[in-house]
Order: C-alpha cells, then structure tokens, then sequence
C-alpha cells in the first residue's frame, strides 16, 4: 500500500485561493492532494463591477466564474462550505457546507494549510450604510447602486473610504501603515461617475467630493503619483475632503466623520474596513486585528505549515489584487519544495510589493498605477488613457479564459507594455 500523499488544503477560491491552488498543482504535480474550500462555487470579478454598472449591466450575468470545474481539471477536490474554525496545533480545519442552511460541521485534516480567504468587507460596521449606502464589492451591491443611479435627482455625490485597522504586531520596519484599504476603487469610481454624469446630461465632476481617512488619498500609490492626480481631479471640479478619520454615520443626506467633517451627499459610495474572519482572530497565528502573520516567503513563524495569500495575510497592505497574485506563486513554490517536487533553489523571489493597478475612468479610457514608493522603492508610473483600459479588459477575459492561471509572463509583459507605452 503506497503512503498517503501530503494533504494540502486551500480556504479559499476567489483570486488568491484559485490562483494559488492552481500554482500549487502546477508546480507539484501529483506529489499533493489538493483541497479547495469556499462557500460559494464562483468568483466574483470585483474589479469590473463598476464597468458593468456605469453601461447599465447586471454584473452577476457576465461577472462570475464558476471554479468547481477548474478544480476538477486540475485533479483538485472543491468543498462548497463555509471555514468555521481553526485549530493550528491540531492541523484541523472545520467546516460547515453552504449549499443548504442547516448543514452539520465537519472537521477537516491538513498537512499544509493556505488561507486564501480574504477579508470580511464590514459595512455592517457603517452605521446608516444598510439603507442609505452604496458601492461596487459584489453583483448585490452593483445592482443597487445601478438602481440608485436610475432615481438620482441631480444632488451631490460624496466617494471614498472608511478606516482600515491594520495589525501592527509584528509589522516589519519596512512596511508602512495604511490608513484606507484600498484607494483604487475611490479614485476609479470618483472618474468614472464624473462621465456617468456627463454622458446622462446630469452635471460633471464638480457634484462629487472625494474623502479618506488619510492625509492623502491612495497614499500608497506615492506622492508622485497622488499631487498631479490631485491637481489634475481640482482643475476638473472635484471636491477633496482628507484627514476625515473615519465614517461614524450614513444618512439619507450626507456622511458624518470621526473628524467632524461631514459631506451633503445623494449618493454615499464608500469602501469600508477590511476586517479578518472572525474565525482567525486571537489565533496563534494572527495579529492582534487577526491578519495571518508571515515571513517573506509568506509562512507563518510558528506553525511553517502554515501560509497565507491575499488580504487575509498581514504583509498584504494595501489589499490589492495584484500582491495576492505573487504570493501565490511564493507560496506554490515554497509547498512544492516541501514535497520534494521541486528543488531548495527553485524558490524564486520572496515577497517584493509593488502597487499595480488598472482603473477605468469611463470614455473607454483608463488610469494605470505601477509604483513601490511606498516601501522605499523608486518605481512611480502613472499613465491615462486608451490602452489602460484595453488592459483592464485584457485581463478579466484573460482570467476566465485560463481559469485563475495567468501566465508567468503577464506582469513582467504589462510592466514592458504600460511602463513604456506613451501616456494620452
């Protein structure tokens, strides 16, 4: 009787967890058994929800990918259940399925363990957001705003972020301190309105404010990068409300902040606090906020049989897709090591954060964000235009097409492309 192969298990099946247990057979072959666990049997692309809701579209009909299927390709088992539980010292994961309300837990073995889970969006800490919020995070919320959007009656229209706590035990020196999430989608749903606006004959950029928490909006992007943006969204009309602290209340006319500061607004679209699963919080392996803290090589210090991608890892600040995509290839590597399938130096690199991001700014235009200032780097490109948005596009039908496994190629090739090619 042959031995039992090391079982690998992956909670977690949107872009970190897809694309990580795609690497993981990838690179080990059949050395692995491979678990994948999710409550729901798609991904949702997030990133384009506003470039459906903008045309009029309903983003669950052409923005979900039903992963099952990849699994079963690769030869990997999908578990539609909801992650419960975490026991690292007992390497026991429970498990609730999340097909049918009422389902009994189950517990769940491992030999290596990735969490790939993300992080709960916690507008439910937003008081006033049920009613009288918006944003773009799933088809439910894409869909209320596309409906908000068809009773807009020309009022002003505040966009951008609450706080985002983010764990400091154990922070490396070289990694700063985000005070918003993300603040992308801030400035791509700030661009894109502005030519909803227009477009409708409604008015233009001078109806939205921008706001953050911080000191400068997308302050992670560098302030290269943000002071011409800045200038550049003043000359159009914007308003800029920084330093707001945090949101404290949502009402039916406006925003109220920690600050003091408070914003008249018909339309509130807000990016919240990215918060742990409850289920990782005061665990061995987690931060004092329950982030999964990790070396470079993204294995936690204590339990090395333990790894984390994506947002739910504590190094990933901001929460952006593109620093899951090079964990995963990280953490691939670092298991198929472990099994003997591939060699201690097929390592590659360890962990390098960039900011990379796309935004669509509407007119079939986009922006395009490839800076590492933030950690000390001297990376800062910051372009508008045409084939930004051609990117955009580009890689949302490139994702489905491979099923969660871009090539090795594609970020070094968008960096040759959009670092050189001329901004309009």
């Amino acid at each position: 009787m042959s031995p039992a192969k090391p079982k690998v298990v992956v909670l977690g099946s949107s872009f970190a967890g897809l694309t990580t247990a795609r690497f993981i057979r990838e690179h080990a072959g059949d050395r692995v058994d491979v678990v994948v666990v999710d409550r729901n049997p798609y991904l949702t692309f997030v990133p384009n929800i506003q470039m459906e809701v903008f045309a009029g579209h309903d983003p669950l009909e052409t923005m979900l990918l039903y992963t099952p299927a990849i699994h079963a390709k690769d030869a990997n088992t999908f578990l539609n259940a909801e992650v419960v539980a975490l026991d690292p010292d007992a390497r026991r994961v429970q498990i609730v399925p999340s097909d049918r309300p009422g389902s009994a837990p189950e517990s769940l073995s491992y030999d290596y363990l990735v969490v790939a889970l993300g992080c709960r969006l916690a507008y439910d800490q937003i008081d006033g957001f049920g009613d009288h919020g918006d944003t773009v995070s799933s088809g439910f919320y894409g869909n209320k705003l596309r409906r908000r959007l068809a009773a807009y009656k020309g009022g002003p229209i505040a966009i951008g972020s609450a706080r985002f706590h983010q764990g400091l035990q154990d922070k490396p020196d070289w990694l700063p301190v985000g005070l918003a999430a993300c603040e992308g989608p801030p400035l791509e749903l700030g661009l894109g309105m502005a030519h909803w606006l227009s477009t409708h004959h409604l008015g233009d950029a001078q109806k939205i404010t921008l706001f953050t928490p911080a000191g400068m909006i997308a302050e992670d992007a560098g302030e290269a990068i943000v002071t011409p943006f800045l200038e550049m969204a003043a000359k159009k009309g914007f308003g800029y409300l920084n330093n707001a602290q945090d949101v404290r209340h949502v009402h039916a006319d406006g925003i109220e902040f920690e600050s003091g500061a408070s914003l008249d607004a018909e339309i509130k679209l807000i990016v919240p606090d990215w918060v742990p699963h409850r289920f990782l919080v005061e665990l061995s392996i987690t931060d004092e906020r329950g982030f999964v803290l990790t070396d470079r090589w993204m294995r936690n210090p204590t339990h090395p049989e333990i790894l984390a991608v994506g947002d739910a890892a504590a190094l990933t600040v901001p929460k952006l897709g593109s620093l899951g995509h090079q964990q995963a290839e990280i953490v691939a590597r670092q298991i198929a090591i472990a099994v003997g399938a591939l060699g201690h130096g097929d390592t590659g690199a360890d962990y390098q954060p960039e900011i990379l991001c796309f935004g669509d700014i509407g007119g079939f235009q986009g922006f395009y964000i490839h800076s590492n200032t933030w950690y000390g780097g001297t990376t800062s490109v910051f372009k508008m235009g045409y084939a930004p948005y051609a990117m955009k596009l580009a890689f949302k039908e490139m994702y489905f097409r491979t099923g969660g496994k871009p090539p090795a190629f594609g970020v070094p090739a968008t960096h040759l492309l959009m670092d050189h090619f001329p901004g309009e």
